[in-house]
């Protein structure tokens, strides 16, 4: 058992000594990350949010919205429009391009705020670089930079495994446990490993989910584990074969919409969203996909093109998990629900993906579950710097006297 621990703590110290840097980026980027979506809002404040209406202030509708963001900007493609169960949100327009900034206008007025770039955005940009290509750029480049922090992740996973294993006391002294459970007063070598000790501790279990969660993130091999054990069969490979045959939780097949009477029109996208607050009044954003689509309208050369259903999603303020959405398919003539696909009809790797994705960042728990995420990266850094410290002690200075160094370098 003293030759596994011994060969355990080697594996541990030469781990943190090769991924330690690339660690160090992700885990200092990961506690800016935790709360991106709330920095971002913080930042665009001025464009997403509009001054309280008067009472009884009517909306503009979607369709005159959308005429104003074209004429603000010609060029602009408008995919989706997205909602909020909130007299003060602005209407949100997201750009097609990936990474484009969104366009807001103020649903009262009309008046069209583009989400101009800021030095938080930007901020916030280099960290997503950072966290997930180490800031390499370029189709050549970028693969690899993803390659190296997904290796130093799996690395990040066995650090918090065998630090746990490392922290364990052979011995259960309350005078030697103390050190290793809460932070004492001390000074060079001893201080950095009780900090090492201690923050290793309380960090592993939440660095331990992180790391597992982002496997999925880095690798297709991720994917194909969680198929595996979930029982969901891989995806078709070759699509110009035609569909495979239907599966537990496959894709629904295609519904074929037919107008009621010939010529008919689809009926307005704010009678679309009358119909979905009223079938579910807790809802907290609504995102409509394909505004100003052909919807059964005729095309340039004059002929009908093919009726499209209207995709609606919706979020609401108890959804379980909080992350996930459903989405409803409705008749674009008649407003009938024709489809709803929620969490509970996915198949099982894909529910198992809707956690993992969000527990990555803490998402997944909500506001604290994202403070302790970010805690737990800051956590990181500290402990690949003392890991760093404990180990040029070892090689240039001396030998620790003290209990054998651990956990998590």
């Amino acid at each position: 058992m003293k030759r596994f621990r011994k060969t355990i703590f080697w594996l541990h110290l030469i781990a943190g000594l090769v991924a330690g840097l690339s660690i160090a980026v992700m885990c200092l980027t990961g506690t800016a990350l935790a709360f991106e979506k709330e920095i971002l809002a913080w930042a665009q404040r001025d464009a997403r949010t509009v001054p309280a209406p008067a009472e009884n202030t009517a909306r503009l509708t979607l369709e005159q919205l959308q005429a104003k963001v074209h004429d603000a900007q010609p060029d602009f493609r408008l995919t989706s429009i997205v909602l909020q169960n909130d007299p003060r949100a602005a209407v949100a327009f997201p750009a097609s391009a990936r990474g484009a900034a969104p366009i807001y206008a103020n649903p009262y007025t009309g008046e069209v705020r583009p989400s101009a770039p800021t030095a938080v955005n930007g901020f916030m940009q280099s960290m997503n670089s950072w966290h997930r290509y180490l800031n390499f750029t370029g189709e050549v480049a970028r693969p690899r930079g993803r390659l190296i922090n997904g290796v130093s992740n799996l690395a990040f996973a066995f650090l918090a495994f065998s630090g746990l294993y490392l922290w364990w006391p052979r011995k259960w002294r309350t005078k030697g446990l103390k050190r290793s459970i809460v932070f004492v007063r001390a000074y060079g070598k001893a201080r950095d490993w009780n900090w090492h000790n201690v923050i290793g501790l309380y960090s592993a279990p939440v660095l331990i989910v992180l790391t597992i969660t982002a496997i999925p993130i880095s690798f297709q091999w991720g994917g194909r584990v969680i198929n595996t054990l979930t029982g969901t069969p891989e995806p078709a490979a070759g699509a110009a074969n035609g569909p495979a045959a239907p599966a537990a939780g496959a894709p629904p097949t295609a519904i074929v919409i037919t107008p009621p009477v010939t010529g008919a029109r689809p009926i307005s996208q704010d009678a679309l969203v009358a119909i979905v607050q009223k079938d579910i009044p807790a809802w907290k954003t609504m995102t409509i996909a394909s505004p100003g689509g052909s919807g059964g309208r005729g095309g340039r050369s004059g002929t009908e093109t093919t009726p499209q259903p209207a995709m609606v999603t919706v979020r609401t303020s108890d959804s379980w998990p909080r992350t996930v959405n459903l989405t409803l398919t409705l008749n674009p003539y008649t407003g009938e629900v024709l489809r709803r696909s929620g969490y509970t009809d996915q198949a099982p790797a894909q529910r198992v993906r809707a956690w993992t994705r969000y527990l990555h960042t803490g998402e997944a728990l909500g506001f604290w579950g994202q403070l302790v995420a970010g805690l737990a990266c800051l956590g990181g850094c500290v402990l690949v710097y003392t890991g760093f410290a404990l180990s040029w002690r070892r090689f240039f200075i001396g030998k620790p006297t003290e209990s054998p160094p651990s956990p998590i370098s």
